[in-house]
């Protein structure tokens, strides 16, 4: 019952994850590391699959390993949600909702400038976590 209670919420936080890559009000890497501990904790056929992703290993892995992010990460995130919040104020065109977007836009730069180390590139290019390797019983055609 854990089990699946683990999966259920992995699930969950890895889309939504993937959805706060376009979304600025939702905390990618965080939740990824999420999924990707509950993973760890209930299937490790999942979890060796979540740290081959594309998600993971770009804002993920240098964090986890580094303990930061590269700048140029961190000005495409910037600007993405920046953008996104733009559009979002241009339809609005409510006070309140501008007054909200740029709250969150004031504290996602100060997240990413402050709260989040910057490493150099060349620093998040030689990341490279372990992932977990598949033997042959790993194949379980059950979650």
């Amino acid at each position: 019952m854990k089990r699946i209670f683990f999966l259920v919420i992995a699930w969950i936080s890895l889309a939504l994850g993937c959805i706060g890559v376009f979304v600025p009000l939702l905390p990618t890497t965080p939740l990824v590391l999420l999924a990707t501990f509950l993973f760890a904790k209930s299937s490790p056929r999942l979890h060796a699959w979540i740290c081959k992703t594309r998600v993971y290993g770009a804002y993920v892995k240098p964090f986890k390993e580094r303990g930061g992010i590269a700048l140029a990460r961190k000005l495409q995130m910037l600007g993405l949600s920046y953008a996104v919040m733009g559009v979002s104020a241009f339809f609005m065109r409510n006070v309140i909702a501008w007054t909200v977007l740029g709250v969150m836009a004031l504290l996602l730069a100060w997240l990413v400038a402050v709260r989040i180390p910057t490493i150099s590139n060349e620093e998040a290019a030689t990341a490279s976590y372990p992932t977990a390797t598949m033997r042959p019983s790993d194949e379980i055609t059950s979650i």
